[in-house]
């Protein structure tokens, strides 16, 4: 059995760590296949093709080559925190201009319906996770420190990334339930998990090590009928 882990940074398995953002071993593709290792009857083998800062357009893009190249079984499809992102540098210099999200709205939802269509296509199970939970606070604080404090009244006027991340994560749900297709709720429970401090990183949207773990173990939770 094999499956395929395709997604952005979070797939990857980034934190932000003093500072900088590193990439850590102990990602939730690693977690998930030591939960299947140690736990299920099914010899499975977890392939981790998150890269850094992807969005759905550059998922389309690479779908045949990192995904359906490798005939898996299972596709979990991780996306969506980078193409509701803003460019924040342009914000910074144009905070009283209208900004938009990296991919729209309509283009995200596009991108991972055609996503699935094409993974069903070839006789794989897709599976697609929501978007894990923000830690606002210190979100807004990182982006504050690396760009300008002349983006605060952007953000005050139209929510800025706390609000279109939920906007993305709301709508992706719908889509999830009109294309009956399966989905994993890392969202609900990260939330549920514990402290923020301790599963999301200091730039407030990356996961902790710790963090990755429990994601790891909600995906294998929802997916330990696979033998």
């Amino acid at each position: 059995m094999k499956i395929v882990c395709f997604g952005d940074s979070i797939t990857k398995g980034v934190t932000y760590i003093k500072g900088r953002l590193r990439i850590v071993k102990e990602n939730y593709p690693s977690f998930l296949q030591n939960f299947f290792s140690e736990n299920a009857a099914a010899d499975v083998t977890v392939l981790n093709k998150g890269v850094f800062n992807d969005n759905s357009n550059l998922l389309v893009k690479r779908l045949d080559k990192d995904v359906l190249s490798e005939e898996p079984d299972y596709v979990i499809i991780g996306i969506g925190g980078n193409d509701c992102n803003f460019n924040w540098g342009e914000v910074a210099e144009h905070p009283e201009q209208e900004h938009e999200a990296t991919v729209p709205l309509d283009r995200y939802l596009d991108n991972v319906k055609n996503i699935v269509f094409r993974i069903k296509e070839c006789g794989i199970t897709p599976i697609v996770l929501t978007l894990p939970p923000l830690d606002p606070v210190r979100y807004y604080k990182a982006i504050s420190v690396a760009y300008d404090k002349s983006i605060s009244h952007w953000i005050s006027m139209c929510g800025g990334i706390e609000h279109w991340h939920g906007l993305y994560n709301r709508s992706l749900n719908s889509l999830i339930s009109e294309l009956d297709v399966l989905k994993v709720d890392i969202r609900t429970a990260i939330k549920n998990a514990g402290d923020f401090s301790a599963l999301i990183s200091d730039d407030g949207i990356h996961l902790t090590p710790q963090g990755y773990k429990e994601m790891g173990g909600a995906i294998f939770t929802n997916l330990s009928w696979i033998k």
